[in-house]
């Protein structure tokens, strides 16, 4: 077990690795020249993981922010030709996003951009580190303990 300056310690490490992180994608993302902000990109990904144009609702609700956000956020990317606003064939009154072939684009240059901030962060590390950093990174996004707590 391990003592509460050790956790705070390890807590600390935690955050200054996701601003590196933060810090590091956004130059990355810059540097391809986008005109996307760091919160447009997460919007225009969780776009892409829907199988159908989904409603500003169901994006609020998936960002886990108020719709007002997602609104600001979808008039960025509309402006900008990634995105459009489409009627929903069923009910007309209910508007849907959808990513258009610009947008496509700017995700494969998002997903290259990630993917090259991910290079510069994990650099210093050896390949066994790398797969001892994916085995510990997957138990704390899992949240699993290897302890069944019982009530």
């Amino acid at each position: 077990m391990t003592t509460p300056d050790a956790d705070g310690l390890l807590a600390e490490q935690l955050l200054r690795l996701t601003r590196r992180v933060h810090r590091i994608q956004k130059r990355h993302l810059e540097q391809r020249e986008l005109g996307i902000t760091p919160a447009q990109s997460r919007l225009l990904r969780t776009l892409a993981h829907y199988s159908s144009p989904p409603r500003m609702a169901d994006l609020a609700e998936r960002l886990e922010v108020v719709p007002r956000a997602v609104t600001t956020l979808v008039d960025g990317l509309e402006a900008s030709g990634k995105v459009r606003r489409v009627p929903d064939p069923a009910n007309r009154r209910v508007i849907r996003i959808e990513v258009t072939d610009e947008g496509r684009t700017a995700l494969q240059e998002l997903r290259r951009a990630r993917r090259s901030a991910a290079e510069e962060i994990l650099a210093p590390l050896t390949d066994e580190q790398r797969e001892v950093l994916g085995g510990l990174l997957d138990t704390l996004v899992d949240g699993v303990t290897g302890v069944e707590h019982r009530c």
